[in-house]
């Protein structure tokens, strides 16, 4: 049996479906196909044997054009890996259907995705609830659904291969301040706030970033705090992470990564979108106004001046959440 798990999505997004992949494992080979903003989350899933990358024209962030020969090419791409089964799993503003229509131009015999518009024969196995859980169970229902369960004793939380080992020794607090979409992200200002207060209560803080936020996490770590943006891989966070006391992050992947090591995590979410389905899958704090008026908007940038629903929260409440935090684990 071979079944091609579909994540096209970002990082935190892959992580979210690793239960989902482990189901399908249990029958035999996955191959998980992932755009490349998720490829350094897909190769630490368990239960991966191949990751294929395509950066989807309907779900990518800028889009590609769409073009004849890239979509041939993918059908044929797709034909090649000779899956048994596709699970496409996608967020609840996604359709399934434009990759199900691929996936049945390739001739995988059976489709299977959860679908609130009508499918007509693109699906096999069509899931319509769309409830408000986490999402890492929402993809899991996708997996049972074609058949698939977790394997005995498996508890269906975040998980990863082993974390690369870091030289960096403990106890620390790691502060992640970035966020692929601004109105998930606490405002520099706030973060930089959190870093002295968090070192004036005891805590030695490091501050993590992408190779294109240096300029973010220098400021962010400035005298107080120990600046490692640009400086780890994600294999390499996924490691510092494991080893923290706590993390202090958005609503972004590294929150997903440290759930994934079973660290726990003040979680600074902004409700663009819903909590119930985008909590970290694990133990945390969440932070932020989930009332607040951009509320379900879906936003990349925030709606409201000042970017009240993140920025009304003081650095006094997150030393407090990560006081609650420390020592609680998975």
């Amino acid at each position: 049996m071979r079944t091609l798990v579909v994540r096209l999505d970002s990082d935190g997004d892959v992580l979210l479906a690793g239960p989902a992949v482990r189901a399908a494992a249990r029958a035999g080979e996955v191959v998980l196909l992932c755009g490349y903003s998720g490829a350094q989350a897909a190769v630490l899933l368990p239960g991966v044997h191949r990751v294929v990358r395509w950066d989807c024209p309907w779900i990518s962030n800028p889009a590609p054009e769409v073009r004849t020969p890239d979509i041939e090419g993918i059908v044929a791409l797709l034909k090649g890996i000779r899956a048994d089964v596709a699970l496409v799993l996608t967020s609840f503003h996604q359709s399934p259907l434009p990759l199900a229509l691929l996936l049945k131009l390739a001739g995988v015999p059976k489709v299977v995705a959860r679908s609130t518009d009508y499918p007509g024969s693109l699906l096999d196995v069509r899931l319509r609830e769309d409830p408000d859980v986490p999402e890492a169970e929402r993809a899991l229902e996708v997996a049972r659904a074609a058949g698939f369960g977790l394997p005995p004793g498996d508890d269906g939380r975040l998980a990863i291969t082993t974390p690369v080992e870091t030289a960096e020794i403990g106890p620390y607090v790691v502060l992640h301040p970035g966020a692929s979409v601004p109105a998930r992200a606490w405002s520099p200002d706030r973060c930089a706030e959190a870093v002295t207060a968090l070192v004036q209560a005891g805590h030695r803080v490091l501050v993590t970033g992408g190779p294109g936020e240096t300029a973010l996490t220098k400021y962010v770590a400035g005298t107080d705090g120990v600046d490692l943006g640009g400086r780890t891989t994600f294999a390499e966070l996924a490691g510092l992470l494991a080893r923290a006391d706590a993390v202090v992050v958005g609503n972004t992947g590294p929150a997903h990564l440290a759930a994934a090591v079973g660290t726990p995590v003040v979680s600074l979410f902004a409700p663009v979108v819903p909590a119930e389905r985008w909590a970290p899958h694990g133990p945390h704090v969440l932070l932020g106004d989930q009332n607040a008026a951009c509320r379900g908007s879906r936003a990349r940038e925030c709606p409201v001046p000042g970017h009240p629903c993140l920025n009304l929260v003081t650095p006094d409440r997150v030393v407090a959440a990560v006081a609650e935090l420390v020592g609680v684990r998975t």
